[in-house]
C-alpha cells in the first residue's frame, strides 16, 4: 500500500522529463544557447580559413587577437561612447517617465501633447542628425541630445500606459479614503506602473546603445562608432570586428544587468503574476 501511494503522488512532469531524449532536455537550458553560440563562432573560424579566400572575413581567432592586443585603445573608446550613451539615456529616461506620468494622469495635458508626440515619435535618428549638427556641433552635446531623443519615447510610451492601466476602483478607494493626490501618485499609481516603466527602460538602453553607436559613425571624432569606420578605412578588419564582438558584449551585459535589476526590485510583481 506505501508504494502505491508513493506512486499515486510522485510527479508526472518529473517522470515524463527523465523520458525525455537528453538533447531535447539540454534545448531546455541555457546551455543550449551558449553551445549554439560556440558553433557558430566555430563556423566563423572554418570559414574564413577553409572557405573564404578574402582579407575582410578574418578568422574569429585573428579577432580575439586583435582584441587582446588592442583591449587598451578599445578599453578607452569605449568608456568614451559608453558615458555618452549612459548621459542620453538617464537624461531621455526621466523625460520619458515625467512626460509619461503626466500624459498618463491628466487627459487634457494628454490630448494637447500627442500630436507633436506622434509628430516626432517616428523621426528616424539620422533623419534628425544634420539639424542638431547646425545647432549644436558635432561634439558630444549633439551626440546626449540624440541618444536622449531615441530613449525617451518608449519610457514615455510604457509610462503613460501603465498609469492608465491602473485599476480605477484602486484611485475610487484611495479618495473614499482621503487620499491626496500627491500621495496616490507615489504609494498606488507609482507602484502600479513601475513594471511598465522598467520595459520602456529594457527597450530604451538597447537603443541608446545603438544610437551612440550611429551618431559617432555619422559625427564622430571618438567612441566605438568612430573606431569602427577608422578601422573599416584603414582595411583593419580584425580590429573593426574586435569592436563589434565588444559591442555586442556590452549589449547583452546592459541587458543582463537590467534584467537582474527589475527581478530584484520588481520582485513582489513577478511574485504576484506567478502566484
Amino acid at each position: 500500500m506505501a508504494s502505491d501511494t508513493t506512486l499515486q503522488h510522485s510527479d508526472p512532469s518529473a517522470s515524463v522529463s527523465r523520458a525525455m531524449p537528453v538533447w531535447r532536455r539540454l534545448a531546455r537550458t541555457r546551455l543550449s544557447g551558449a553551445l549554439l553560440l560556440l558553433a557558430m563562432l566555430l563556423l566563423w573560424e572554418i570559414s574564413a580559413r577553409y572557405w573564404v579566400d578574402s582579407d575582410n572575413w578574418p578568422p574569429f581567432s585573428d579577432v580575439l587577437r586583435a582584441l587582446v592586443i588592442e583591449r587598451q585603445e578599445l578599453f578607452s573608446v569605449f568608456l568614451s561612447s559608453l558615458r555618452l550613451m549612459l548621459t542620453g539615456f538617464i537624461l531621455g529616461g526621466l523625460a520619458g517617465v515625467i512626460i509619461g506620468f503626466a500624459t498618463g494622469v491628466s487627459t487634457w495635458l494628454r490630448r494637447a501633447l500627442t500630436p507633436t508626440l506622434e509628430f516626432l515619435r517616428p523621426l528616424p535618428v539620422p533623419g534628425i542628425v544634420p539639424p542638431l549638427i547646425l545647432l549644436l556641433g558635432i561634439d558630444d552635446a549633439m551626440k546626449t541630445v540624440v541618444v536622449a531623443f531615441s530613449t525617451v519615447f518608449p519610457v514615455l510610451i510604457n509610462t503613460a500606459q501603465g498609469v492608465r492601466s491602473v485599476d480605477p476602483t484602486l484611485i475610487s478607494m484611495a479618495r473614499t479614503f482621503r487620499r491626496g493626490k500627491t500621495q496616490t501618485m507615489l504609494s498606488l499609481i507609482l507602484p502600479a506602473s513601475l513594471p511598465y516603466v522598467f520595459s520602456g527602460f529594457r527597450i530604451s538602453i538597447a537603443l541608446a546603445l545603438i544610437v551612440t553607436v550611429v551618431a559617432e559613425m555619422i559625427a564622430g571624432g571618438e567612441g566605438i562608432g568612430y573606431y569602427l569606420m577608422t578601422m573599416q578605412y584603414a582595411m583593419q578588419p580584425e580590429k573593426m570586428y574586435a569592436g563589434v564582438i565588444l559591442l555586442a558584449a556590452t549589449g547583452y551585459a546592459l541587458n543582463f544587468t537590467f534584467s537582474q535589476a527589475e527581478r530584484h526590485l520588481l520582485h513582489w510583481y513577478r511574485a504576484g503574476s506567478t502566484g
